[in-house]
């Protein structure tokens, strides 16, 4: 079969044949339909060797979807023509936090080598994906899965970000969202859905604002020397009461730092290796600072329930798989306006 891989530090992603994959007991094969590319990809191809821990050569793909294609000996939930989604952030099964459906937080998943697909094992940007157990797979229940996929981590992680933070973004209060590409233009449609706050954009460019604003923020600002001024005076001074960073890179931590308000969230999804500086004057008073990881099943669940409300869509444009190394070059350019989705049997 077809799939694209990283196959040699410092390289960019290639399409090559691989043998066709084999199931064993409890696993599921998918004959894949959607595939998202993300920016964690670009992340780990470009960590140097002494970094690298992901294995080579490695099938791309976190975010996948697909048809069941087979199971394995002890496979009930599913069956052979189910269309699914695949819960990325695999566990173990048996520690408190997998109990809980939270693999995200798996005590036990680094101890016993066990990698998402995609970040480890191989992944979805191929024509079959084998699915270690079927407590991985949601039903897609009629979602298009190339218009969705994406949202199995570009909508399940910012959900499970504002999940968090929900308490605090009641009426009257202000959420700003940092980034409004792949995550962030997902997650305003999500502080829109389940929060009362007003949601304030930042980004680099009048593009990114506009699709902003286009899927329900508020007000839209460029992430510069006054963004600080700016939000303040549109909150009367008070700052944010949370604010979810989708970059992580330096300047867009500290500017989150500089405007969360008394008793406000900061929360930094994104990868950009930004650190915020926390101690007595450093920060408002009493204001709490997490680092979320993707999120839970059941949070998986409710956020497809929500794209099958109408009330969150991912922007995509599509790709063949002979076509994935250029969605890459795309992403890479900063040119990739929502999410880029393969098709690798398309």
């Amino acid at each position: 079969m077809k799939a694209l891989q990283y196959r040699e530090i410092g390289s960019r992603p290639e399409v090559v044949e691989i043998p066709d994959p084999q199931i064993g007991p409890g696993q599921v094969l998918l004959k894949v339909t959607a595939a998202g590319v993300c920016h964690s990809d670009e992340f780990i191809m470009g960590l140097p060797a002494d970094q690298y821990v992901y294995g080579l050569p490695l099938t791309l793909g976190h975010e996948g979807a697909g048809v069941v294609e087979a199971v394995g000996d002890g496979v009930t939930g599913v069956k052979k023509g189910d269309a699914v989604a695949v819960y990325g952030p695999w566990g173990c099964g048996r520690c408190l936090m997998c109990a809980q459906g939270k693999e995200n937080y798996c005590l036990n998943a680094q101890a016993e080598g066990i990698r998402p697909p995609g970040l480890g094992s191989p992944g979805s940007m191929a024509e079959y994906l084998v699915v270690d157990s079927e407590r991985h797979l949601v039903p897609l229940d009629g979602l298009d899965p190339v218009a969705n996929v994406s949202l199995t981590d570009a909508g399940l992680t910012p959900y499970h970000a504002i999940k968090n933070a929900l308490p605090k973004l009641g009426a009257g209060t202000t959420a700003v969202v940092i980034g409004t590409g792949g995550l962030g233009h997902v997650g305003i449609q999500i502080l829109r859905a389940i929060s009362g706050a007003t949601v304030i954009a930042l980004d680099v460019n009048q593009e990114k604002l506009d699709l902003a604003m286009a899927v329900g923020a508020h007000h839209a600002l460029l992430s510069n020397h006054d963004a600080v001024a700016r939000v303040r005076e549109l909150t009367d001074g008070r700052g944010a009461n949370a604010v979810f960073d989708f970059v992580g890179v330096q300047p867009t931590v500290e500017l989150a730092g500089a405007i969360a308000a008394t008793e406000g969230d900061v929360t930094i999804v994104g990868i950009g290796g930004g650190a915020l500086a926390v101690g007595f004057g450093r920060i408002a008073y009493d204001v709490a600072v997490r680092t979320p990881y993707w999120g839970s099943r059941a949070e998986l669940i409710e956020v497809l329930d929500l794209a099958r409300a109408g009330s969150i869509e991912v922007e995509i444009e599509t790709y063949s798989l002979d076509e994935a190394p250029k969605a890459y070059e795309r992403l890479h350019e900063g040119k990739i306006r929502g999410r880029a989705v393969i098709l690798p049997n398309g």
